[in-house]
């Protein structure tokens, strides 16, 4: 592969309450996930977010969520289908609105936490999602666990996907995530990860805790914004990259082509 979009999860401050460093991370990343107050961050948040995002090119997507904001979205949640499908709706909505405002669009819409590990195995949530985003904007992108059932069942239904991995989770051999309520579920050290994700980029495969070889197709890389040290993370893995001659741009339409930049 000679290309690969990096994406974080921002916007996810809410009222006097800091997560992250937006501004930080959009300076690496290709491709931003906004929260859109169901798990996290609010309407100036957002504003200031999508405001950075647009200044730096960055391409945007909604992270959407079960409405759990003291959860963090974080804990499963059994909805109706029109339920779910309402507040799918009801969030990619506010942030098209809030993106426009800033002078930027959303480009594809990426579950968060528990919704996003749900759909990807559960088909009777996953319809809800799918639907909502035909209903709303079938041209949007949907960000998926990359090797689950979901990569199907949305394209059967005629959304295109992007697959993403994850820079500092860890995967079992069948291509699942490590939990984290498991030991190492977390990776910290950047060089490892960053090794990883060439890794991953130049042959597909990733190494599970099980020590098998894990084949990983992924259009996306996720670097998370909310973990201890996560800019440097994020700083290490884009340099890896840069350094091997991969280019890095967003995987939907509207994002910066960093191949030629530093970090």
């Amino acid at each position: 592969m000679s290309h690969i979009d990096l994406n974080s999860d921002l916007g996810e401050s809410f009222g006097q309450w800091r997560m992250g460093d937006d501004d930080a991370m959009l300076d690496l990343v290709t491709s931003a996930n906004v929260a859109c107050g169901f798990h996290a961050g609010d309407p100036a948040g957002m504003a200031r977010t999508l405001a950075a995002a647009a200044e730096r090119g960055v391409s945007v997507g909604a992270h959407v969520s079960y409405p759990d904001l003291v959860g963090f979205g974080r804990r499963h949640m059994e909805l109706a289908h029109h339920e779910l499908r309402a507040d799918v709706i009801y969030q990619i909505g506010a942030l098209q609105g809030m993106a426009g405002a800033a002078g930027t669009a959303v480009r594809y819409v990426k579950p968060h936490g528990a919704l996003y590990h749900a759909i990807a195995h559960d088909r009777r949530q996953a319809e809800a999602v799918i639907e909502a985003i035909q209903t709303l904007d079938a041209s949007l992108v949907l960000m998926t666990l990359a090797g689950s059932p979901l990569n199907d069942w949305a394209r059967e239904a005629g959304l295109a996907t992007a697959a993403e991995a994850f820079a500092d989770r860890a995967y079992h051999r069948d291509g699942r995530l490590v939990s984290r309520r498991e030991a190492g579920a977390v990776l910290h050290d950047p060089e490892q990860v960053a090794e990883r994700m060439l890794r991953l980029v130049q042959h597909g495969t990733l190494e599970s805790v099980e020590g098998d070889v894990v084949a990983v197709d992924a259009a996306s890389i996720c670097v998370h914004g909310d973990s201890p040290g996560a800019i440097a993370m994020a700083q290490a893995v884009r340099q890896r990259l840069l350094d091997a001659g991969v280019n890095l741009r967003a995987f939907a339409h509207g994002g910066p082509d960093a191949s030629q930049e530093s970090a």
